[in-house]
């Protein structure tokens, strides 16, 4: 063949494929890649709590929602039960949820009030103790993590950061 017949072919071949190749590159999104600039922004901007976060403090708002290990122990040894962002699994089961990420079934709430076993035996027992708990720091978060609230009915209220590793005692005497 003759390098006249060629050439023209070859440039609208080319010419083809980068038409082709552009056309699906603009039907393919981009990744939500974060420039160094907004990374380098999050790694030093606060986090926003959002506003139905509440402050450690004495007074703590029995309509109010907590979620930190200090204000959810606080609430549990002042009103004897979990803030009203909390739900059982038989409760977020009815929702649809099957385990996990809590968010697309309802939004602002965690995991609580469901009976602990202390199989392993980590915490003291005592005849009629019953120990429950509740997750810690999971709201809005893809998957519920390893911090816990353990408590039982007669006031004994332990933070777990190790998912029932070691327990430390916040309130009660053991």
């Amino acid at each position: 063949m003759n390098i006249k017949r060629i050439l023209p072919i070859a440039l609208v071949l080319l010419i083809a494929a980068l038409f082709i190749i552009n056309w699906q590159s603009e039907s393919i999104p981009a990744p939500d890649v974060p420039t160094q600039t907004a990374a380098f922004a999050e790694t030093v901007q606060p986090v926003d709590t959002g506003p139905t976060q509440q402050p450690v403090s004495s007074e703590i708002d029995e309509d109010g929602v907590y979620y930190t290990a200090e204000d959810v122990a606080l609430y549990l040894h002042t009103y004897q039960k979990l803030p009203k962002n909390y739900l059982t699994k038989q409760e977020a089961r009815a929702l649809g949820w099957s385990g996990g990420d809590l968010r697309p079934y309802i939004k602002d709430h965690s995991i609580g009030g469901d009976r602990f076993g202390n199989y392993e035996g980590l915490l003291p027992k005592k005849a009629g103790r019953i120990y429950y708990e509740c997750d810690i720091d999971a709201q809005n978060k893809a998957s519920r993590g390893a911090k816990r609230i353990v408590y039982s009915n007669d006031g004994l209220i332990y933070y777990t950061d190790d998912h029932y590793e070691s327990f430390t005692l916040l309130y009660g005497e053991e």
